[in-house]
């Protein structure tokens, strides 16, 4: 068993090492090599656990998601549980405020958009979290008894994603983007 726990470690230990690279210098700047001089291992090692540059960034995207998820449930402990909270506490974890939803947001975009045109990409299931978010947000605005709650969901997640792409690209700094985010939600839910 403590093998195959290794096993995982090493390919989770590689995953943050492309992370690092992507979060950096981009998507296309995680070539296998760089990958590995980040990692401090051999291109052989990489390559052991990773056969193929699609296969190591497919592993990097579940455990990009896997960390968004895990600092989410730190925001949810550490808020209330009202509806209203609970969607800005998701809204707020998404946009780039720190050097971890920086790299969350830069990254996940970047993935986003090279799926638009790799096929191998495409087929990977990773638009399951966003349909998953839009439920849970959609979930919660019904609770607060928001009309067409499907629709605000849809609408607030891509408020988000295009604040968070101007934060990105410098248009506006991460406490304006809030602030347009809470003055969206004070509409939606009056505290």
């Amino acid at each position: 068993m403590a093998r195959k726990d290794d096993r995982e470690q090493r390919r989770r230990e590689i995953a943050e090492a492309l992370l690092r690279v992507a979060g950096t210098g981009g998507l296309h700047a995680a070539t296998m090599r760089a990958v590995a001089a980040e990692a401090g291992v051999s291109l052989h090692l990489v390559q052991h656990y990773f056969t193929t540059k699609e296969q190591l960034m497919a592993f990097a995207l579940e455990h990009l998601v896997a960390r968004m998820a895990d600092r989410l449930k730190g925001r949810f402990a550490a808020t209330g549980s009202s509806p209203r909270e609970v969607i800005e506490a998701v809204l707020v974890e998404a946009l780039p405020t720190d050097p971890q939803s920086r790299t969350f947001h830069l990254i996940y975009t970047s993935y986003a958009v090279l799926a638009m045109t790799d096929p191998a990409l495409a087929a990977l299931p990773f638009l399951a979290a966003p349909d998953a978010m839009e439920e849970f947000i959609a979930g919660q605005l019904g609770k607060a008894g928001v009309a067409e709650p499907r629709l605000e969901a849809v609408a607030l997640l891509a408020m988000s994603a295009g604040l968070g792409s101007g934060v990105l690209a410098g248009q506006r700094s991460a406490d304006d983007a809030l602030a347009a985010l809470r003055h969206q939600l004070d509409r939606l839910c009056p505290s």
